[in-house]
């Protein structure tokens, strides 16, 4: 049964075909593309994959984006569009939020997939799970898959931007990552570099201090590959969490209808 996974972040919209919804599974076909150009989808990237027999995305990008991306599966295929709603508790996470419906669906997801990939790998260990994209998110989930709480936080890119419209002088070009900056560029950027690496480092330190074991350290997204590198703590880097959660939460579906 031919699956269709789909991630739509804030600039760019991840897709994979799958040829079946079960964990582990292998992309038989994949790719990406830039939200301002997702209605070219069908007439694209799209126009030569099998149809689909079913569909999963997670998207944080807003109804009119999630209605563009339904438009160009109508052209093609029949398959019928869902999209995950964090909800109280799915697929081994139980939601902590004060509004569970309100955490981000990727976030949500991205923990699924975690919780998987950790009792895959060994028993059952706290996690802090990880995404650097446009925002950072730092999440928080106890040994017994409860999330407890996490951290959202400007990425590199909207730091740097918010230092120039603020601060006259810092339109510079980007430097490099390094202990001791001597020059504004490395400045810059050694300074984003390190604030959010502070801040996950203390989610891990949280975690440690009240689960009172070592956490399962996982990150993901489009920069953390670049800021994997530049942390005290050892984290896994995963290029495909949102993936792994999608493919969970469906074959979980499967199971249970």
């Amino acid at each position: 049964m031919t699956f269709l996974a789909i991630d739509i972040g804030n600039t760019r919209l991840k897709w994979a075909v799958y040829p079946q919804a079960v964990v582990g599974a292998q992309p038989i076909a994949s790719g990406a593309e830039f939200l301002e150009n997702i209605d070219k989808l069908a007439d694209g990237e799209w126009a030569g994959l099998p149809s689909p027999e079913r569909m999963l995305g997670c998207c944080v990008a807003g109804d009119a984006v999630k209605r563009r991306v339904e438009e160009q599966m109508e052209e093609l295929w029949l398959v019928p569009a869902h999209w995950v709603v964090p909800s109280a508790a799915e697929a081994g996470i139980v939601n902590g939020y004060d509004h569970p419906t309100r955490l981000g669906a990727d976030r949500w997801v991205a923990m699924i997939g975690a919780r998987q990939r950790m009792l895959a790998s060994g028993p059952e260990r706290p996690m802090v799970v990880v995404m650097v994209g446009t925002a950072v998110t730092v999440e928080a989930v106890d040994a017994h898959g409860r999330f407890l709480g996490g951290f959202i936080l400007p990425g590199h890119g909207i730091m740097l931007r918010a230092l120039e419209s603020g601060t006259a002088g810092l339109h510079v070009p980007t430097g490099e990552v390094v202990e001791f900056p001597t020059n504004t560029s490395d400045a810059l950027t050694s300074g984003g570099t390190f604030a959010i690496a502070g801040a996950i480092e203390r989610m891990v330190q949280h975690v440690r201090e009240h689960c009172g074991a070592e956490p399962a350290c996982y990150m993901t997204g489009g920069a953390g590959w670049k800021m994997a590198p530049h942390m005290l703590e050892r984290f896994e880097l995963l290029e495909s969490l949102i993936f792994d959660g999608l493919l969970v939460i469906a074959q979980s579906r499967a199971v249970a209808a």
